[in-house]
């Protein structure tokens, strides 16, 4: 169910600012544990988000559930000579909406749902960057044969 190869694709084919900018969870995992930020920025990252099932339905052989996927993405931007942080947030914020605007309302084709805007905010910063994180959810379901 993990969307995150399509997200990127998604976002890189249409935010000329991440392409070839975009890494996965591993990356961002090894990031979060060396305490650091990407140098080159804007950068991105696609991650996995929680699971959440719906209403199930068992019948006639097939078990299926509604279940709602959370995709999150990761901007950090950083601007060197600008120690407030206002170049930052004037140079990320056309980018956050250009993101939004690749995803929400898309959806895969195995799914019966598209990507909604869960939320975006900006979580942090650190060094002279900024951090944002912006959550999509996809409402899909499970099909399962016993």
């Amino acid at each position: 169910m993990n969307r995150g190869e399509a997200i990127r694709a998604r976002i890189e084919a249409r935010v000329p600012a991440l392409a070839g900018r975009l890494e996965s969870a591993a990356e961002f995992g090894q990031l979060v544990e060396n305490n650091r930020l990407p140098q080159h920025t804007p950068a991105g990252f696609v991650l996995p988000g929680a699971l959440v099932g719906g209403i199930a339905n068992a019948a006639a052989g097939l078990f299926t559930q509604s279940v709602a996927e959370t995709a999150i993405v990761v901007l950090v931007v950083r601007q060197v000579r600008d120690a407030l942080g206002g170049a930052a947030v004037a140079e990320a914020a056309p980018i956050v909406v250009d993101v939004i605007k690749a995803v929400a309302g898309w959806g895969p084709d195995d799914a019966p749902g598209v990507f909604t805007l869960g939320r975006a905010e900006l979580v942090g910063s650190q060094d002279q960057a900024l951090v944002y994180q912006i959550d999509f959810t996809l409402d899909d379901q499970l099909r399962i044969t016993p």
